[in-house]
């Protein structure tokens, strides 16, 4: 299912080898029944966002700066613990790594170019506008005196 020694595929331009990845293992609280007392199956995956040689320098720039609140000396860690299988737990940090560094990595959007309202648009609001008057002015209770 799982293999100890495969790499983790980010995006086509960043690839983390295992040898980056470091993998601790602790009892998970929660359910369990008897064996939550004895299997270690909650898991910590760390990898060193600022020192890896894997990731491409104008890529780690990005990266550190959008994950700068979660990285702790430069080493982001991602801990699952949501399934009893120490299996599970591994494969959902995994992922869960590889989303969080697609993330960070992904491009900035473009900038916004700034528009202004079409002329029929206006037309439009400005016509609301003066129905939304007259229905309101048609409300109003008139003294005649």
């Amino acid at each position: 299912m799982l293999d100890d020694v495969s790499e983790l595929v980010v995006s086509s331009a960043l690839v983390i080898p295992a040898a980056e990845l470091r993998e601790r293992f602790s009892r998970s609280s929660g359910p369990g029944g008897q064996g939550v007392n004895t299997a270690d199956s909650r898991v910590e995956l760390s990898f060193d966002v600022v020192r890896s040689p894997s990731v491409p320098e104008h890529l780690r720039e990005r990266m550190v700066a959008r994950l700068a609140n979660r990285l702790v000396d430069g080493v982001l860690t991602i801990a699952a613990s949501e399934y009893r299988a120490q299996l599970a737990n591994r494969a959902a940090a995994r992922e869960r790594l590889a989303a969080l560094l697609r993330q960070a990595a992904a491009p900035p959007p473009p900038k916004r170019r700034d528009t202004k309202p079409s002329r029929g648009a206006r037309e439009r609001r400005l016509t609301a506008k003066r129905q939304r008057s007259l229905t309101k002015q048609s409300r109003r209770v008139t003294r005649d005196e």
